[in-house]
């Protein structure tokens, strides 16, 4: 057993499963987002783990033999970047000290809490470890942003994806299909677009809007909103995909939440997933969409 103390449920990015969580707070500090019902648990109140608390859980991890096979740490919960740098340098060093063949460390990040770091803060914290950052950006579209109620603007991000890159630390930016519903698809589309090839991120991924647990909290914020049909989320997607300039990003739209699965380089492979979704929107019934039983939601 892991000397981790965990509050379940515990999230993470698909592309970490197979790395150590370690919680440096509980929840996230906005908590707002009317779509996110990730930390709405009452145990899930936002809260920095305590620093010594930390510590002893990687002394105890980096004394295991298992320890050694550790080489990727993800930072939990929502907000670990919310903690202030000095906070966070005191835990890379002591990842680096007590798990020395960590060779990732990755964390999720709200532009707002970088508006108080600067520069060379950020250099320091990718100096000591973290390497990788999740940025949920959801929208481009200022409108969409409020109305989501997302506590983020166009520029707001853009500034933070533009500190994050440069102090090198890798970005992972995700949109969400369908989240300016009918009315806003085309705004949501180009204006998504349009911040991804302002800033350039490293990953570029393209979630749909879902709702496992019902979509009252959500409308309640937003009561215009009309999810758009499959083909509507495809006319959407390729709104999205042939307004971007990117030179080198990896692009991703696999996740359980999507109809129809993605993948490429871009602007390399612009082209065949256009293509792609062109025959999508033509004939959808005979597309290789994910069944609805196995989107997982």
């Amino acid at each position: 057993m892991l000397p981790i103390h965990y509050i379940d449920p515990v999230y993470r990015p698909p592309s970490e499963a197979n790395s150590l969580i370690l919680p440096l707070t509980d929840g996230c500090s906005w908590n707002r987002c009317a779509f996110c019902e990730m930390y709405t648990d009452p145990q899930k109140r936002f809260r920095a783990r305590d620093e010594k608390e930390v510590e002893e859980s990687l002394r105890q991890l980096g004394e295991m033999p298992e320890s050694a096979l550790i080489r990727r740490v993800f930072l939990a919960d929502g907000d670990a970047l919310a903690l202030p740098t000095r906070r966070l340098l005191a835990a890379l060093t002591n990842i680096r000290c007590y798990l020395p063949n960590v060779r990732r460390v990755s964390s999720y990040c709200l532009p707002r809490n970088l508006k108080k770091k600067s520069a060379d803060e950020m250099r320091e914290v990718a100096e000591a470890g973290l390497s990788l950052v999740y940025l949920g950006a959801e929208s481009g579209d200022d409108t969409v942003l409020q109305k989501i109620d997302k506590g983020e603007t166009y520029q707001s991000t853009v500034d933070a994806l533009e500190k994050l890159g440069a102090a090198r630390i890798q970005r992972s930016v995700m949109i969400l299909n369908g989240l300016g519903g009918i009315r806003y698809s085309r705004e949501h589309a180009y204006n998504s677009a349009r911040l991804a090839n302002a800033t350039q991120p490293e990953y570029l991924a393209v979630l749909t809007l879902s709702f496992p647990r019902g979509e009252a909290r959500f409308r309640a914020a937003f009561p215009e909103w009309e999810m758009p049909g499959i083909q509507g989320l495809f006319i959407e997607m390729r709104h999205f995909v042939e307004s971007l300039e990117l030179s080198r990003t990896v692009f991703r739209s696999d996740h359980a939440s999507n109809w129809l699965s993605l993948r490429g380089t871009l602007g390399a492979d612009k082209a065949r997933l256009l293509a792609e979704l062109e025959r999508a929107i033509a004939a959808p019934d005979s597309a290789p969409l994910r069944p609805a039983w196995a989107r997982g939601l």
